[in-house]
């Protein structure tokens, strides 16, 4: 016996057995984009997120290996840049009255530049004909040195210079200076490019 409103009636019933059942019906539309959200992340993970990771993690790798060759390039030259710099600043900063033209101009050969020039200027006009004069001497002497910074062709190292000066027959005088020394390599030598006092 059937109560009319109380239940689904036989052909309702019908009704949603083959809704239930078919392709189109609702409960399949429901879980067909559930699906399909499982798959989306899936591919996204799959196309967008892992080469992305894959992406940052070579470009460190390959920065790394960059600034590890940049590291070793600059401690390869290290030593050749810190032996020029410190010889070049002892030539540059030392002299005797009566050999000054050839000790200055010895000392040339180690520069390179504008600096080359200026250094030319100066001594020409005011060291050498001045250590003629008043008998001026001078000695320097690096007590410690460092590369600060350095590529395959350029650096700059930084110095501590210890320079005794005599005048005719008096005592000497003895300053101290820190240097910054950028040498720049020509022709297979490193030659001085700038001499900074600090």
């Amino acid at each position: 016996m059937f109560r009319r409103g109380a239940g689904p009636t036989a052909t309702e019933a019908v009704d949603d057995d083959s809704a239930a059942s078919s392709p189109t019906g609702e409960s399949d539309e429901v879980e067909r984009p559930r699906s399909a959200r499982r798959i989306g992340w899936s591919r996204l993970a799959a196309y967008v997120l892992l080469p992305g990771l894959a992406l940052i993690v070579a470009s460190g790798a390959g920065y790394l290996k960059w600034q590890g060759g940049a590291l070793r390039e600059e401690q390869a030259t290290q030593p050749q840049t810190v032996q020029a710099a410190v010889e070049g600043t002892i030539a540059l900063l030392s002299y005797r009255s009566e050999t000054v033209d050839k000790d200055l101009e010895a000392a040339k050969s180690r520069l390179t530049g504008a600096f080359l020039d200026s250094y030319s200027t100066l001594t020409r006009d005011v060291v050498i004909p001045g250590a003629k004069q008043k008998q001026i001497s001078a000695t320097a002497t690096v007590s410690a040195a460092a590369q600060t910074s350095a590529t395959a062709t350029h650096a700059s190292v930084l110095l501590f210079v210890n320079q005794s000066v005599v005048v005719g027959k008096t005592a000497p005088t003895n300053t101290a200076s820190s240097v910054r020394v950028t040498v720049d390599k020509i022709d297979g030598r490193w030659l001085i490019s700038q001499f900074d006092p600090v």
